[in-house]
């Protein structure tokens, strides 16, 4: 999940990067190392964010995991 995450927001700063540097009419070294640097830039963005995301996501899990073990409500086909 988090190398998923950080490719695709890598990926959409160097287009928007690519894009913008074209619309200002930088020229193309410019645009293109401007491009490569936001893209690496986003991308470890991306990796800390993501990595964060999957932990909190883990976590959560095995608490309600542990909640659905614990519970006192124990039901039976008397219940229904």
């Amino acid at each position: 999940m988090a190398r998923k995450l950080a490719a695709a927001s890598a990926l959409f700063a160097f287009a928007c990067a690519l894009l913008l540097g074209l619309r200002a009419e930088n020229t193309f070294s410019t645009t293109i190392s401007r491009a490569l640097i936001a893209m690496a830039a986003t991308f470890i963005v991306g990796l800390v964010i993501g990595a964060m995301a999957e932990r909190m996501l883990a976590e959560n899990l095995t608490v309600s995991a542990k909640k659905i073990e614990n519970s006192e409500s124990k039901t039976s086909v008397e219940d229904r």
